[in-house]
Parts: C-alpha cells; structure tokens; sequence
C-alpha cells in the first residue's frame, strides 16, 4: 500500500512584535521562503500583496511542490493568521511554524495541527 503524508498545521497569532509583517509585502515574502526551506520544501512559485487602508495587512502565498504556505496580516486588530500544508515523509512543518513565530514575535497565539494523510491501497485513485 501507498501512502499520502499530509501534514497541516494552522494558527493564530495576537499582538505581532513585528511591524512590518502589516506593511512590507516583500519582507512577508522572503519570510516564508525562508520557512519553506526549513521545512524542507521545495517552491514553485511566490506572491503577496499589500492590502491598503482602515483594514489593510499584508498576505503571503508560496506554492511549494509539496503544498502550500500563507499567511495573512490584519494590521487594525494586530492579527495574523498562518497556514503550512506539506506532503511528503521529508517535510516538517514544525519547523516552519517555529521560524514563522520566531519572526513575527506574537504576544500570543494558537496553534492547531491535523494529520491530512492517507492510505491507499492497490488499484485505487
């Protein structure tokens, strides 16, 4: 049997110490390159944004052949979401949570973690 290794962990994190995850898209970017790496992913492609005004943040995509990494920045409420999903034995998404965190520096945060794998047996899709 043949197995999809899914793993997904997601968080929240309050009161970023980092002022410019809410402003500097190019910084955000380069943040979760870095992250990628150390979960020993391998990037595809990158983007971000800066979404301007009362409500404006910043969000960060990276398409990793093995998934995906992203967060998002709410600068009013000082609030970030984060999300890392990898396939793959050889990739630790632990890794980049803990180097996402050490970066932005929240006050606070949660953090959720959910086992996306999967067996398949012989002759299925």
């Amino acid at each position: 049997m043949d197995a999809i290794i899914g793993k997904h962990v997601f968080g929240s994190l309050y009161n970023l110490g980092e002022e410019r995850a809410y402003t500097d898209k190019e910084w955000l970017e380069s943040l979760l390159l870095e992250a990628a790496k150390r979960a020993n992913a391998t990037p595809i492609e990158s983007k971000s944004w800066f979404i301007p005004g009362e409500k404006g943040g910043v969000s960060a995509i990276i398409l990793v052949e093995e998934s995906h990494l992203a967060v998002h920045t709410w600068k009013e409420y000082r609030y970030a979401t984060v999300d890392i999903y990898t396939c793959g034995e050889h990739t630790d998404p632990w890794k980049a949570w803990e180097y996402i965190l050490s970066s932005l520096k929240p006050a606070k945060y949660t953090v959720n973690y959910a086992d996306r794998s999967q067996l398949l047996e012989s002759g299925n899709t």
